[in-house]
């Protein structure tokens, strides 16, 4: 009886071997890779970064958080062709989305930030922005009970330092991936997760060299290209690209190329943001990149296959922030400016 009982249990697993094989086999090779949920190595550290993602007193005026212009509840954007900044100043770029910003080779549309770390600090200084100095928001961070009591449990220290608040925002900000897209579950073996006209724009986009540039696990972010490669790109824009950092003359108008993921909730399209609708932004693309004027219908197919991308939005409870104390500068977005 027991080796038959044996027998049977060897037979069973072999069963299930073999299924996961079958499974595994039926996974797509492709120029564009499934995205997975994200591993959190330190929970208090993201849910430090959380608060101060959403906390406006990071800001001069105190009424402009991280999320002011990267809002979760829309795509990680703000979906302004320019954002809202200090004093309710246009912003100089396109804000590109925060989601899956981890999976990027740089940061910002010219890439001036090597890692979320490093661009977490810039909108706090940024006159046209947050408005604020490094020294003023950890001066007001300092004054807060609540954050000295967390930072000390996350860093083992009370002191607040800019170095400290950035790694905690970018801690909170690597966990903001989107995984489950429809096309993410078509790659992995589900027929049935997309539509035969969205496969169609699919193997359309493939096959036009979209992928050239938009590849990868984030679909884009992962290297600079020219905006208007086989045409000038023509906009009345200021912002060059790489030159403005590496002052490289062969720089100019090389771009970050974003991600795809979510790119109908991120709407307009583009540094400037020119495109307000994804099948405007198609049509220019294919001219300008690939010397190709899709039909109305190929148009339909690859904006049907660019809305399978949308994945598992970020989705937790709104972060109860640490009540400020008397000494905690109070928030005046009317002051006047110097």
């Amino acid at each position: 009886m027991r080796k038959q009982t044996r027998i049977s249990v060897l037979a069973v697993a072999a069963v299930l071997i073999a299924g996961c094989a079958t499974v595994a086999s039926t996974a797509r090779q492709e120029p564009i890779q499934p995205i997975e949920p994200a591993k959190v190595a330190n929970p208090a550290m993201v849910e430090l970064g959380k608060k101060l993602f959403f906390d406006t007193r990071l800001s001069r005026s105190g009424g402009i958080s991280c999320n002011f212009c990267h809002n979760l509840s829309t795509g990680g954007s703000d979906n302004l062709a320019a954002s809202i900044g200090d004093r309710w100043q246009k912003g100089g770029i396109n804000s590109p989305t925060v989601l899956n910003a981890t999976l990027n080779i740089a940061q910002f549309w010219d890439g001036r930030a090597k890692d979320l770390k490093e661009q977490a600090g810039g909108p706090i200084a940024n006159p046209a922005e947050m408005a604020s100095t490094h020294v003023a928001a950890v001066s007001t961070l300092q004054t807060i009970p609540g954050y000295v009591a967390e930072f000390k449990q996350v860093f083992g220290a009370e002191q607040i330092t800019i170095d400290r608040v950035t790694q905690a925002l970018a801690a909170f900000e690597e966990t903001l991936v989107t995984p489950n897209a429809r096309f993410d579950k078509w790659l992995k073996g589900d027929d049935n997760a997309i539509t035969e006209q969205e496969q169609r724009g699919y193997i359309l986009f493939r096959d036009s060299g979209c992928v050239a540039c938009h590849n990868g696990v984030a679909i884009g972010g992962n290297s600079f290209q020219k905006m208007g490669l086989l045409q000038p790109y023509k906009t009345a824009h200021t912002a060059q690209g790489r030159i403005d950092v590496t002052k490289k003359d062969q720089d100019r108008f090389m771009f970050k190329v974003p991600t795809l993921r979510n790119v109908e909730l991120t709407y307009p399209y583009f540094h400037d943001g020119a495109a307000s609708t994804l099948a405007q932004a198609v049509d220019t693309m294919g001219k300008l990149q690939l010397g190709r004027t899709f039909t109305t219908q190929e148009n339909t197919d690859i904006v049907a296959f660019l809305k399978t991308l949308t994945g598992d939005q970020p989705s937790f409870a709104l972060p109860h922030l640490p009540p400020s104390s008397d000494k905690t500068p109070r928030p005046d977005p009317f002051a006047k400016r110097k």
